[in-house]
């Protein structure tokens, strides 16, 4: 950390000052959105890079992201993001929807089915797609339809659907255990990382709502070409520098307090830093542990808030050994599988990632167990890896990837504003409507600084993303 002061420096004006802590998307979000309005902030964040979960790191010459990200079209606060640290063309929507899904249960040669949508009007856009998707019978087909249409017909604001299960719900609307797996789960876990039984009715509808049956390009995928660091790291750390934000990492807070004038205190290892707001950008145990006393009504809750992980194997052949961009996998315990040959600046053979999600019962086995299983799973499904050599097989792992989107799970979610005056909330935890996702972490971080400019009687830029529009 610098020596020079945080606080109380040339220039600094009261009613100006805030310090965000946490420089995951959220913290990025909040310290971009306040500078733009003229105030003057200070981002710490306790890692030596920023990102939060969304990071690259070394591994010899290849650069890895430590999981695969994803966003959709509906995705319209971190498209705003993308945009506000000139990264949009680094990570390029597909121009429709195309997701091909493989089914090892099948033939070889009649594996393949494919979700895609139709350049026509909600709900005839997946009309087509569905009507010839060859991993569900005609009656399950069908079926589907009218569990979208039910779906389509909830209301967001319901708060009886929060304590409800997306399964239970299923289930009543005649979906068999094979339309779950071969296309609620299919879409559900990747988005949720939940299955549909463990999930909030109130998640999976808003995720399904405005993916699949908002706009007809809601769920056209989106992901980084590049790795995740240049942009969720250099390129945000360039608009940090670029908006003013002083940007302090390796910089962890230890607690957070209000002086006799009522301004808060963020003190950092050998220093205190005085400021007029603070937002909170840290995960909600995290944040719970820093919070003064009576912030919070209840704050136990948040420690009611369960995690769930996110396991990624990520292995490297001497050959390529597939064509397409992804998939998506069935009759199998591979869900995901990304090519990041190029991402990862691999110049000899291709690189595989497995993006597996609500990954409880795999996120501590040892490598070398993940090794004999998915290693075998790929040759069922990608024949060309039969006779391809390994040069590297990897893990990462993220115990606490996301919140759990359990039923209930709503109720423990708080918003921005807290009762202790100045501080404020943010994460992809807090009361956003979204599952925790990037486009939660930023909506979150938009919204702890609107908070922040109404309090400061500061007004809001012009250019930063209106939360409403897509809630």
């Amino acid at each position: 950390m610098s020596e020079e002061p945080l606080a109380d420096m040339p220039g600094s004006r009261s009613g100006r000052d805030a310090v965000v802590v946490g420089g995951g998307l959220a913290g990025i979000t909040a310290a971009l959105a306040l500078a733009d309005a003229g105030v003057r902030v200070t981002l710490l964040e306790g890692r030596p890079r920023l990102g939060g979960l969304a990071f690259s790191f070394q591994r010899g010459e290849l650069t890895v992201d430590n999981g695969q990200h994803v966003y959709l079209r509906c995705c319209t606060a971190y498209r705003w993001f993308l945009d506000r640290i000139e990264a949009a063309a680094l990570a390029p929507l597909q121009d429709r929807l195309d997701v091909p899904v493989l089914d090892v249960a099948r033939p070889e040669g009649r594996r393949l089915g494919r979700l895609r949508r139709d350049a026509l009007p909600v709900p005839l856009h997946l009309g087509r797609s569905l009507a010839t998707y060859p991993h569900l019978s005609l009656a399950e087909r069908a079926k589907v339809g009218r569990a979208a249409l039910a779906l389509k017909g909830l209301d967001l604001a319901d708060p009886t659907l929060d304590t409800q299960d997306f399964g239970s719900w299923l289930t009543a609307h005649g979906q068999s255990a094979r339309a779950v797996e071969a296309l609620w789960d299919l879409v559900g876990v990747a988005t949720l990382n939940a299955v549909a039984g463990d999930a909030s009715l109130g998640l999976a509808a808003m995720v399904f709502k405005t993916g699949l049956l908002s706009e007809p390009g809601a769920a056209d995928i989106g992901w980084a070409r590049v790795p995740l660091g240049e942009l969720h790291d250099r390129l945000a750390r360039k608009a940090l520098d670029s908006a003013g934000v002083r940007t302090e990492v390796r910089t962890r807070v230890t607690s957070i307090s209000t002086d006799d004038n009522g301004r808060l205190r963020v003190q950092v290892p050998g220093e205190t830093l005085q400021a007029d707001a603070v937002v909170l950008a840290v995960p909600h145990r995290e944040a719970h542990d820093l919070l003064p006393a009576g912030a919070l009504d209840a704050p136990e809750r948040l420690l009611e808030i369960g995690t769930a992980p996110i396991l990624n194997v990520h292995v490297v052949y001497d050959r390529k050994v597939l064509r397409k961009p992804f998939f998506a996998a069935l009759g199998t315990p591979v869900q995901w599988v990304f090519d990041r040959t190029d991402a990862s600046g691999l110049k000899h053979g291709q690189y595989l990632a497995l993006s597996q999600s609500a990954a409880q019962h795999e996120i501590d086995a040892p490598v070398a167990e993940l090794r004999e299983r998915y290693l075998p799973e790929l040759e069922r499904l990608l024949p060309g890896t039969r006779g391809a050599e390994v040069t590297d097989f990897f893990v990462t792992r993220e115990r606490t990837a996301t919140f759990a989107p359990t039923p209930g799970v709503g109720r423990l979610r708080p918003g921005a504003r807290t009762k202790a005056p100045g501080l404020y909330l943010a994460g992809a935890w807090t009361a956003t409507g979204w599952p925790a996702t990037m486009e939660s972490a930023v909506r979150s971080g938009v919204s702890a600084a609107d908070a922040v400019l109404s309090a400061l009687g500061r007004p809001r830029p012009r250019h930063l993303f209106e939360v409403e529009e897509a809630a």
